[in-house]
């Protein structure tokens, strides 16, 4: 009996032996899946993620990407990658009925740069993949086998109700380098911003930062704004960005950027708006022959200082590089603005340029001692955006120390943006009779248009060094219901026999006017270049 107890015992152990060794060489086959999965597996994600890899990003030197784009995509034409339409149908987050969709772009053509793209859905974030299924190649039949399986996006755009309620408009577009652009309701595309500007302007050129990956937050069903998360790199810096946008009848963006440098910068631009200026109402004499009145995509630079002052200066084709400086410590505000909205001035039914937005930068809390800078390049093609305006910080950013800067953008039709009482309607400037040239100013706004004659309303003129105004006319203007100001500017110094030969260029003369009643100041302050 002990004996057969014994045996049974020691089969008993036998067969818990095996029953072991067999869950131990289970484990040993599934853990290392299990381990695999779980440091696969979706991790939660936050801003912070962002700013982390930004951070240890810009503590190895810039590598740029290495996924290329076939070089049967970079040869396309422009009509050519416009052939290549993404499918509306396949639009993220249609079929969800969600009060925003994504539609993505074809990298080719010049848009060479291959970003990543994540969703974030309960924060947890998942990679998009490429799907050549989801675009429509047109005519370009063997483009689809030659896109490699790791492949990435150029871009994307955002739609929304924004006109009417059924339908999904274009609300905003991220395409190229760190570009973006938007538009409010009734609007077509002008202005771009960017995510930052690098040593614009400046002898040993501009640095062009990327936007290479992007997270975007899947919005509830009742959200009234899309969050982006972007990642930015360049040879000189990383940077964290956050867009919250709201579309509607003025479109905003909430823009938080946390930047890190890789080495010392000499000049960074804050919130930098690029466009358009061809000619307009102040281009005399006017060099291109062209049907249309005026061509641009934005007629002037507006700044709100932190005095209040409001500063309004008309954009110009220059004949050579310009950069304008304008002193602005804690700038409450600055924009490139479009405030010419009659279709009779641009006479285009194609290119629509009244309804191009104007885009206003407004700072959160107090950026610190610096200045707006104007930049304006001569153009001969409204191709080309030659207007460029940002804010430059007067201290250097520091090495291994983050920056944050946070601004709303507002992309807006109308008159959205104006000092409180009055604002320039028009600029006009000609030859005077006599030599000099006269200058045309067209004031409006409400308060404006209610004082008349005999009201005690008189322009106040600032003249630079090497010049003065010899004449000054102030009417009111029944036309407008504003009032018109005019002026002649001429040199104090007479040509020489051989400059009136050969004539030199002179360095401008500043100009600056505003009107007022009494004590009151009536009016933005106007400000313009004279060149003898």
């Amino acid at each position: 009996m002990p004996n057969n107890t014994l045996e049974a015992r020691q089969g008993h152990c036998m067969g818990v032996s095996l029953q072991c060794f067999f869950l131990i060489l289970i484990l040993s086959l599934f853990l290392p899946l299990a381990n695999a999965a779980h440091a696969q597996a979706p991790q939660p994600f936050t801003r912070q993620l962002v700013v982390d890899k930004a951070l240890q990003l810009s503590q190895s030197p810039f590598i740029p990407s290495q996924k290329k784009v076939p070089d049967s995509l970079l040869k396309l034409d422009y009509d050519a990658w416009r052939d290549i339409r993404y499918i509306p149908e396949k639009a993220l987050w249609r079929q969800e009925e969600l009060p925003f969709q994504l539609q993505f772009f074809h990298p080719g053509m010049f848009y060479d740069q291959l970003v990543n793209i994540n969703i974030v859905d309960n924060g947890v974030t998942t990679p998009l993949p490429f799907d050549t299924s989801a675009f429509d190649y047109g005519s370009n039949h063997t483009l689809p086998e030659q896109i490699p399986s790791d492949f990435g996006f150029a871009g994307f755009r955002v739609h929304g109700p924004i006109n009417t309620p059924s339908y999904f408009d274009e609300i905003a577009v991220f395409l190229g380098a760190s570009y973006f652009r938007a538009v409010a309701k009734g609007q077509v595309y002008g202005i771009s911003a960017r995510g930052l500007a690098i040593d614009t302007a400046l002898p040993k050129g501009e640095e062009f930062p990327t936007f290479r990956e992007f997270w975007i937050e899947k919005p509830a069903r009742n959200s009234a704004s899309l969050t982006i998360h972007a990642l930015l790199d360049s040879q000189s810096l990383t940077g964290a960005y956050t867009f919250v946008i709201r579309g509607g009848k003025t479109t905003t963006m909430d823009v938080t950027s946390t930047l890190f440098l890789r080495v010392p910068v000499q000049k960074i631009g804050i919130g930098p708006l690029t466009s358009m200026f061809l000619f307009g109402e102040n281009t005399s004499p006017r060099e291109l022959d062209d049907f249309r009145p005026e061509v641009h995509d934005s007629d002037g630079l507006l700044i709100k200082n932190e005095s209040g002052e409001w500063f309004w200066r008309p954009l110009t084709n220059p004949k050579a590089l310009e950069v304008n400086i304008f002193k602005s410590d804690n700038v409450k505000g600055f924009g490139l603005l479009q405030r010419d909205h009659d279709f009779a001035n641009y006479q285009d039914l194609e290119a629509r340029s009244e309804k191009r937005p104007s885009l206003w930068v407004e700072p959160h809390g107090k950026w610190g001692r610096g200045h707006v800078e104007l930049v304006s390049i001569p153009s001969e093609q409204e191709i080309h955006d030659n207007i460029v305006a940002y804010w430059v910080p007067e201290d250097t950013l520091a090495l291994k120390t983050p920056q944050t800067y946070e601004y709303t953008l507002r992309w807006y039709a109308g008159r959205f943006t104006h000092p409180p009482l009055g604002y320039v309607l028009a600029t006009r400037t000609g030859a005077a009779e006599g030599g000099g040239r006269r200058y045309i100013i067209d004031f409006s706004g409400k308060a404006l248009s209610i004082l008349t004659p005999p009201a005690n309303v008189e322009g106040v003129i600032t003249c630079g060094e090497g010049a003065s105004v010899v004449e000054q006319h102030l009417e009111k203007n029944r036309y407008t219901g504003g009032w018109r100001l005019s002026f002649v500017v001429r040199s104090d110094k007479e040509p020489s026999a051989i400059e009136r030969v050969l004539p030199t260029r002179q360095a401008p003369i500043d100009l600056r006017v505003f009107l007022r009643l009494d004590e009151t100041t009536l009016t933005e302050t106007w400000n313009y270049a004279y060149q003898p």
